[in-house]
């Protein structure tokens, strides 16, 4: 069982790992849902079913979904923005 749990201590932190050095925020949110299955299995595993299934709900589904639809509504009410309507630095 220490193997086990150590394998997933290691995915938990690789996944956590690829959720700050992601760059793009439609890969952020991938990358948390893919940290909330892991811990949600890392849970499983300690035998907390309860917290495994709260996080697997919550952290792997409802807050990325929610999360992709933000950005989807920024992306959407946000105006073009075109190269020479920035202002420029010290103007």
């Amino acid at each position: 069982m220490t193997a086990l749990l150590a394998g997933l201590l290691l995915l938990v932190a690789a996944t956590g790992t690829g959720v700050v050095l992601s760059r793009r925020p439609e890969r952020q949110v991938m990358a948390m849902a893919a940290n909330g299955l892991a811990l949600a299995l890392l849970f499983a595993a300690l035998q907390a079913p309860d917290v495994a299934f709260s996080q697997l709900v919550v952290g792997t589904a409802a807050v990325p979904l929610l999360f992709l639809a933000v950005l989807a509504s920024i992306r959407l009410h946000r105006p073009e923005e075109r190269p020479g309507d920035r202002p420029e630095k010290g103007a």
